[in-house]
């Protein structure tokens, strides 16, 4: 997909969680990871049977803020399902989707979509802990092959790039312009005080400029001192994506009578500048397909290495869940029989009171009960295993009439969305008898009472 076509399906990316949420049952939680290159949607489906409803509601309300029809939103979005979607989500974290492979800002992206979500109450469980996973991942794609130790990003193959196209490579006797104060404009700061850069100014029009310098350094440039500074730039950086795109008439109108060459970095992906500011004498344009298409191959043991280490990291979390899955429905079984023991005794108790007799019998019944519940619980981690979990469950509700609602069943598949399941709750294993009329009977229930 074109990034124009990608820029104009995040139109209103960060509200579409809260909108989805707020007006379909079909989705649980949801997390957008909106970067310069791409627009994805993580979203967790109470059940299988609400993936396609969940499905249409996001496309739906993506199509709202767009203004592009359904029919194309939908054609436009590859959807991950299963143990694909960790696959998919960590190796985006990793570097291994990006333009730059190994890059190194995905990542902190990647936490930052989580955040915000949270931040937002749109995030789930589940996609608490898949993104959890991912940025782990991540860590160790980092730590444990030859890809961390490259440092390579879109910022710094865009800073080589200008460098190549100027007549002086050295940094340290630039002038620069920064348009942002988001994550890629700080990216951009840090690379250019790396490089020896120090004359560097930054706009921001939305205010926030002042607030950006004081933290990472430059000089905070308003409106009215933008035009000057453009005038003396040997570069400027475009990562802010506002809606106000400079023309190229603009850049030829505060460059007039200067015969300075200007790089021009356009890192947003809704593009800071049009791109007929390339055809302009003495201005080189780099953009984002510029990077993509100057990017390094990286070595292909490295590159094997990396998606050996993704793969098994999903492999891993999706047996997790399907263990957390199938926990939960043990717990259910458990409740119920455990339900029917206490009825039981309580008959027990209301004909011969809380006796020792009492407490044989039931010391009895939980031994027995402990025997019945062993090869149920033994099927069930083999069936995780062989991934019918949704057997099991089944099974449960045919033959006992236990409901398995929502809250215990894993949570389906949904674009690009993991399959996280539900925390296990645990049924504690002993617990003084009360009575109906709420008197606690004193006898030990876990071993039968001792005569004399």
């Amino acid at each position: 997909m074109d990034l124009e076509t990608v820029a104009r399906l995040s139109v209103g990316a960060p509200q579409v969680p809260a909108s989805v949420l707020a007006d379909d049952r079909a989705v649980s939680g949801a997390v957008v990871l909106a970067t310069c290159n791409r627009f994805e949607i993580y979203a967790e489906a109470p059940s299988e049977e609400d993936v396609e409803a969940a499905r249409s509601a996001i496309v739906s309300t993506i199509s709202e803020y767009s203004g592009i029809p359904e029919q194309s939103v939908s054609a436009s979005f590859e959807t991950h399902t299963g143990q694909g979607v960790a696959e998919h989500l960590f190796a985006v974290g990793a570097g291994l989707d990006s333009a730059v492979i190994g890059e190194r800002e995905i990542a902190g992206q990647v936490r930052r979509a989580l955040i915000e979500a949270q931040g937002s109450g749109a995030a789930s469980g589940g996609l608490v802990r898949l993104f959890q996973a991912a940025s782990k991942t991540a860590k160790d794609v980092g730590a444990q092959t030859a890809l961390g130790s490259r440092g390579r990003s879109i910022v710094s193959v865009a800073l080589e790039l200008a460098g190549d196209l100027s007549a002086d490579a050295d940094w340290s006797r630039k002038t620069v312009v920064l348009f942002g104060t988001g994550a890629y404009a700080g990216a951009a700061m840090a690379a250019l005080k790396e490089r020896g850069c120090t004359d560097i100014s930054v706009f921001s029009s939305s205010g926030r400029a002042e607030g950006f310098v004081a933290s990472r350094g430059g000089t905070a440039v308003t409106a009215a001192d933008l035009p000057g500074a453009m005038r003396r730039a040997d570069v400027v950086i475009g990562c802010s994506g506002s809606d106000a795109r400079i023309d190229a008439a603009d850049i030829e109108r505060v460059r007039a009578g200067s015969n300075r060459p200007l790089v021009v970095i356009d890192l947003a992906l809704s593009h800071d500048f049009d791109p007929a500011v390339g055809t302009l004498d003495d201005v080189e344009l780099i953009t984002l397909e510029s990077v993509r298409a100057a990017a390094p191959e990286e070595q292909a043991d490295a590159l094997a290495q990396a998606a050996d280490l993704v793969r098994g990291a999903a492999r891993s979390f999706e047996e997790q869940q399907t263990t957390r899955a199938m926990n939960a429905a043990i717990v259910a079984l458990r409740r119920h029989t455990q339900a029917v023991l206490d009825s039981e005794m309580e008959r027990v108790r209301a004909q011969h009171g809380c006796t020792a007799a009492a407490e044989e019998v039931e010391f009895a019944l939980r031994r027995m009960v402990r025997q019945l519940l062993h090869v149920p619980t033994v099927r069930a981690r083999e069936l995780a295993a062989e991934g019918r979990q949704d057997d099991y469950t089944a099974a449960l509700e045919a033959l006992y009439g236990i409901d398995m609602a929502p809250a215990e069943k894993t949570p389906a598949p949904h674009p690009d969305l993991g399959a996280p399941g539900h925390a296990a709750e645990v049924v504690p294993a002993t617990r003084p008898h009360e009575h109906l009329d709420g008197a606690v009977c004193p006898v030990d229930h876990e071993r039968p009472a001792q005569s004399a």
